[in-house]
């Protein structure tokens, strides 16, 4: 063929339609209109293809094992890389292994006390309403939350619901103020109401003025009517201070929550309350005090010398 003006109009024309037809043939897929004018060509060009590729056969199975072997060999090594970086990077996501043993505490928390709760992430510190303590989780009346709902997580108690939108909710921290729950102390089941002090430890006015109270004692949610605003037996905290009672109907001790409210992260709103109040099951065994060390006294006693005298006393 000549190289003239129509030659290469011609083969401009013949390549176009190979790559409409490619492009037609990808987009179609199982349904392309070209899969008959494929079926026949390989009708025709099959047994051909066949026997060319029996002669050939040993070399390029040769020559493809190589290859292949050589792609393959890459490709698992990369995804080995792949799979000891992502390994390392979960191992080393400290935030990742806190947030897993938060839940696992939660939840442990939750199945003690037979709390049905649904979870939710801490998504805001504060509000709009002035300077309280409160909390913006991402679970609202969608999710089934409700106004004065409790809130803990695997510490103990969070605060209650205050405020509901769609999609989120306010939740009031227990050392707020303005928040007072019921308490319950351990073993002896002393009644009290502990108010939030900010930074500073929860006041517990005790109902007894007598109540025999220690630092160490730990105490947990009374409990409300129809359990809102809250459920009982959910761990408060543990008693660092006890005021003289000065023959007062009340006593004052101050307790240090249990739950690190500048630290939350993952929380539980109870939407389903126990049906029978689990008072002290739901707090964690008391570490065991530590055992003390025995003492060994080692007695050194003078061995007697061949003469039968001291060791000292041998004549040089």
């Amino acid at each position: 063929m000549r190289d003239t003006r129509e030659s290469r109009l011609l083969l401009v024309l013949l390549i176009a339609i190979a790559f409409a037809l490619i492009t037609v043939d990808i987009r179609a897929g199982e349904e392309s209109p070209v899969d008959g004018a494929r079926r026949a060509a390989a009708a025709v060009f099959g047994p051909v293809e066949k026997g060319v590729s029996t002669a050939v056969d040993p070399v390029a199975n040769a020559i493809g094992a190589v290859r292949d072997s050589g792609e393959r060999h890459n490709r698992i090594a990369t995804l080995e890389r792949e799979n000891a970086a992502l390994k390392a990077r979960l191992g080393s996501d400290d935030r990742t292994r806190s947030r897993i043993q938060e839940l696992d505490a939660m939840l442990k928390r939750a199945g003690a006390g037979q709390y049905g709760i649904k979870g939710a992430e801490v998504i805001a510190i504060g509000s709009a309403q002035g300077f309280s303590w409160t909390v913006t989780i991402d679970a609202g009346s969608k999710d089934g939350i409700e106004r004065d709902m409790t809130v803990l997580n695997g510490d103990g108690l969070v605060g209650r619901v205050t405020t509901v939108g769609p999609d989120t909710a306010t939740v009031l921290l227990a050392n707020d103020p303005d928040f007072t729950v019921g308490t319950r102390l351990e073993g002896t089941g002393e009644l009290g109401f502990a108010t939030g002090q900010g930074d500073r430890p929860l006041s517990v006015q005790m109902l007894n003025g007598r109540a025999k109270v220690n630092p160490g004692d730990r105490l947990v949610t009374f409990g409300s009517r129809a359990n809102k605003p809250f459920v009982p037996g959910v761990p408060l905290g543990e008693v660092v201070q006890v005021d003289k009672s000065g023959g007062g109907l009340t006593r004052t001790v101050h307790v240090r929550p249990f739950v690190g409210f500048s630290r939350l992260d993952i929380v539980g709103v109870v939407v389903m309350p126990p049906r029978e109040d689990p008072r002290d099951t739901v707090l964690p065994p008391k570490p065991e005090p530590p055992k003390p060390t025995p003492t060994v006294t080692v007695t050194v006693t003078p061995s007697p010398s061949v003469s039968g005298r001291p060791v000292g006393e041998e004549e040089s």
